[in-house]
């Protein structure tokens, strides 16, 4: 039993044995106590005004619109976020990567105008010993 209601009473329903068996079932499955699944029902048909007698047709319906229109809402953000984040931000990281790219310099010992001077000394022949 939840916290929430132990401190409750317990009624009694009657209800068919059949039925009593396949709402335990139905209980186990949501892992939840008897008395909080019932009150979850309960609360579902009360909050989406649904009935159990009626036809879930119409009401399926404008569900499925809505969720569609929540769909199209969510597209509406992404595409916007992409036009004024996503767009930008990326033009600005390829522009800072442009800009950053390593100059290859020369080096400083390195000679732009590599001409070969001659010689400032000469070997002396072996003739001349």
């Amino acid at each position: 039993m939840d916290r929430e209601y132990k401190k409750e009473q317990f009624e009694t329903l009657k209800i068919k044995s059949s039925v009593a068996k396949k709402f335990r079932r139905f209980s186990r499955m949501l892992s939840k106590s008897q008395s909080v699944s019932l009150l979850m029902m309960i609360e579902f048909f009360e909050e989406h005004s649904i009935s159990p007698m009626e036809s879930m047709g119409p009401k399926m319906q404008t569900l499925e619109y809505l969720i569609k229109k929540r769909f199209n809402g969510v597209i509406a953000i992404l595409k916007d976020m992409e036009k004024s984040q996503t767009k930008p931000t990326v033009a600005m990281m390829q522009s800072l990567f442009e800009e950053s790219a390593p100059k290859k310099q020369a080096l400083i010992l390195e000679k732009k105008n590599a001409q070969k001077d001659p010689p400032k000394y000469q070997e002396r022949s072996q003739q001349e010993t």
